[in-house]
């Protein structure tokens, strides 16, 4: 079955050149002469009666009078045909497959590529000898994926090929992250010039993608490019199907060679050695002008323009007998293909292994069963089908050049079979770009490393980009989302991956802790000898002028607080945890309630006395001092106590402090209350320490306290700021040097200047040196006053 044309005159050629092979072959079918009849399949009601007439018992020709009759048990069924090569259109295909699959009467396709035809189920007789439509699809998916274009513009034909085309590929590319910036249809029988051709043409252009997909027969094909070309489209890259891209009618429209870069899938080429003969032989001969007689003696009707009458006028060449084209070629050996495909069954059915074939009746669903096992070589070429029906054939990739006025083709590439891989020789592609550079075709260009697309309208290819904020990344499967790091990971601002963080303590052989440990027990030893020096001179003015009993609560105090110390080194535990800040904070609280205590004790004595001798009185009577320092340290205390009782302190992993850092620390609590509370106790005892400034040098216990407050709350505001500037695994070495130096600043401030006095001074440390201290004091309140 065959359309005529000139490309049909060639396809024609080759089926009879492969039967006058097959018969004279003394191998395949020895004894064995083939028959055919060829129908013309210009127009459906044809194209129905050659499919009823293959399948039918009786009847003298293509237009007898004579009703055609058709069994309807297929199994011991006998019709004048056993196989059917074609027809090449997909149309006529599925209607043809539809009436031979009934009876399983094999049927061979050279040129239907509908994907339907696959479906064995309802076409269970259908095979072909060119690859299906989704495998042309995916080459030119995985050809738009090679060259990064994810912008492209698509058109197909108004027929099945182009519709089911332009479905597969929307698919495809929707899967592959390939955006259509237009998707439209070829109207049907539109001349150039023409408002619904040339609006397509221009919807094209106006969708701003270089790379067009012309998924089109050559029919439709042919007035689209004519109208691109009238419209003068230049800059683009057009990437055509098996049906057009080597079409004569194509490359011979004038002016196209301006339209940009042409590639073409095609169908893979073998030239028939003596074909050309064949066809110069059978054009100078008698049967050139006359009807096609064939070997059984039946004739041709291959005429649709007139009802059946003009049918048995017999088959006449085209006009002018052309050289076939590349277009034409590889049609040919489509056709080739698959009269052998059917010979070789034959062989098979026959016995023809054994040198002579054993005739007797073919049934044609036992020659189905033999083709679709077929496995041959031909030309080179591995003949065969899969469980579809499908050839396992691949397709050229060709590159249109010009040389001036004369058209050619390069080869540039192939899309190969099991397993389906594209290869491309970059170094044959010329481009219609400055420089030769591979055309861009995107609607957005790629974001930088870290960044991802946030999508803008309906495409996904249309997109601005947005850095990952710290601790998420951008994982190359989803670029539209920036997705969190695990929790023990972190990543910095546009970045591509995760990094495991590092767990940070302050362990004991470090050198910063060796140095803190050293310089945390000098103070217990200083404090333990200050207190030793005291309790030996317990009577003396300078340790009662330091608080007397009072002083030595100062003391066990910082003893605790610098004890408290060591728990802050190495993993932390229970224990540790238990005990490391509960008992700072409350030793500190104990030395503030003192230090308050001592500073409004001393306040009272020197600036109240003499003017409320009643206060003084009720201070000393009532045991001032001891009440303040329990009341204030009891409160805390109580605190402390119960926020350790509900809720303790525990280790755990703080992963919010810093980004790439996993502290190991204990959890706080209460803590910042806690801080707070000793916080507002240290400024009030300032405020009144500081009301004593001016009180005698001997009794400085006022300037003392003010001196060593100031430096608590210096070496706080540095910890403060430091924790905002610094983010290290030292951080627990800062709040240790912070603590440490608080607990220094007292004591250098408060006791180191009474040790001193006492060990180095005892001059300095009599009544008399204090009668006359207090002696002068008054002398200058007096003339104050």
């Amino acid at each position: 079955m065959y359309n005529a044309s000139h490309h049909s005159y060639h396809l024609v050629q080759a089926m009879r050149f492969a039967v006058e092979e097959i018969s004279n072959s003394s191998s395949l079918l020895p004894n064995v002469t083939l028959g055919y009849e060829i129908y013309d399949t210009c127009c459906l009601s044809a194209t129905i009666y050659a499919t009823l007439s293959l399948l039918s018992q009786g009847g003298d020709g293509c237009c007898s009078n004579r009703y055609l009759t058709v069994a309807a048990n297929y199994t011991f069924y006998v019709p004048k045909a056993v196989a059917a090569i074609g027809p090449d259109t997909s149309e006529n295909a599925i209607m043809t497959a539809s009436l031979l699959g009934i009876f399983r009467m094999p049927q061979v396709s050279y040129e239907a590529s509908s994907p339907t035809l696959s479906n064995k189920h309802i076409f269970p007789s259908f095979l072909r000898t060119i690859p299906s439509d989704c495998l042309q699809v995916d080459a030119m998916v995985r050809l738009l994926e090679t060259f990064k274009w994810i912008w492209v513009a698509v058109v197909g034909s108004d027929n099945d090929y182009g519709r089911q085309g332009l479905q597969m590929l929307h698919e495809a590319a929707t899967r592959r992250e390939i955006c259509f910036a237009y998707q439209g249809i070829i109207p049907t029988n539109k001349n150039v010039g023409s408002t619904e051709l040339a609006k397509t043409v221009l919807d094209v252009v106006d969708s701003t993608a270089k790379v067009v997909i012309v998924f089109a027969n050559k029919r439709n094909a042919l007035p689209f490019f004519q109208e691109v070309v009238r419209q003068n489209v230049t800059g683009k890259v057009w990437l055509g199907t098996e049906d057009w891209s080597l079409a004569t009618e194509i490359w011979q429209i004038h002016g196209i060679r301006g339209i940009g870069t042409v590639i073409g899938i095609a169908i893979k080429q073998t030239h028939l050695l003596g074909m050309k003969e064949f066809e110069a032989a059978f054009a100078g001969s008698e049967k050139a002008g006359a009807h096609l007689e064939h070997r059984d003696g039946s004739t041709s009707c291959l005429d649709c323009r007139q009802p059946c009458s003009q049918l048995r006028s017999g088959f006449r060449r085209p006009l002018d007998r052309q050289e076939p084209s590349p277009y034409d070629t590889q049609g040919a050996f489509s056709v080739y293909s698959a009269v052998y495909s059917v010979a070789h069954s034959l062989h098979h059915l026959l016995g023809c292994q054994t040198g002579v074939c054993h005739k007797g009746t073919v049934y044609p669903w036992q020659l189905l069963k033999e083709v679709k096992r077929v496995n041959f070589s031909l030309k080179h070429s591995q003949v065969y089908f899969d469980t579809n029906g499908d050839p396992l054939a691949g397709y050229n990739l060709v590159l249109w050049k010009w040389a001036g006025e004369d058209w050619d083709y390069t080869v540039v590439g192939s899309f190969d079979r099991n397993p389906d891989c594209l290869s491309i020789s970059e170094d044959k592609l010329l481009w219609h770009t400055e420089a030769n550079q591979v055309p861009v075709s995107v609607c957005s260009k790629e974001c930088e490393v870290g960044e991802q697309k946030v999508q803008q309208g309906m495409h996904r290819c249309c997109f601005h980009c947005v850095g990952c904020s710290p601790g998420t990344f951008l994982n190359k499967s989803d670029v539209y989302t920036c997705q969190k790091c695990r929790a023990d990971q972190w990543a910095p601002a546009r970045s591509e991956t995760c990094f495991d963080r590092t767990t940070v303590f302050l362990p004991w052989n470090d050198y910063i802790s060796l140095a803190l440990l050293v310089a945390t027990t000098l103070l217990l030893l200083l404090v333990a000898g200050t207190a030793a020096v005291f309790v030996r001179s317990l009577h003396t003015p300078v340790v009662r002028s330091a608080g007397g009993w009072m002083c030595f609560t100062m003391l066990g105090s910082l003893a605790c607080a610098s004890s408290s110390l060591y728990f802050f080194f190495g993993v932390p535990g229970r224990l540790s945890c238990l005990v490391r800040l509960p008992v700072y904070t409350v030793s500190f609280c104990v030395c503030l309630s003192c230090m308050a205590a001592r500073s409004t004790q001393i306040v009272i004595i020197f600036k109240m006395a003499s003017r409320s001798p009643g206060l003084y009185e009720a201070w000393r009577r009532y045991h001032g001092p001891g009440l303040l320092i329990g009341a204030i340290a009891g409160l805390l205390s109580t605190l402390v106590l119960i926020s350790v009782s509900t809720s303790p302190p525990v280790p755990h992993k703080n992963y919010n402090a810093f980004e790439s850092l996993i502290v190991l620390e204990c959890s706080q609590g209460n803590t910042v209350f806690w801080m707070i509370y000793n916080g507002l106790l240290g400024i009030a005892c300032f405020t009144i320490s500081y009301m004593g400034k001016d009180l005698p040098n001997s009794y400085n216990e006022a300037k003392c306290i003010t001196f060593s407050l100031l430096i608590y709350f210096a070496s706080f505001t540095v910890y403060s700021t430091t924790l905002g500037l610094y983010r290290g695994k030292y951080l627990t070495a800062v709040h240790i040097t912070t603590l440490l130096s608080t607990l220094f600043g007292i004591f250098g401030s408060y006791f180191a200047p009474k040790a001193y006095i006492v060990v180095f001074r005892p001059e300095l440390n009599t009544n008399q040196h204090f009668q006359l201290s207090i002696q002068s004091y008054t002398k200058k309140i007096n003339a104050a006053d």
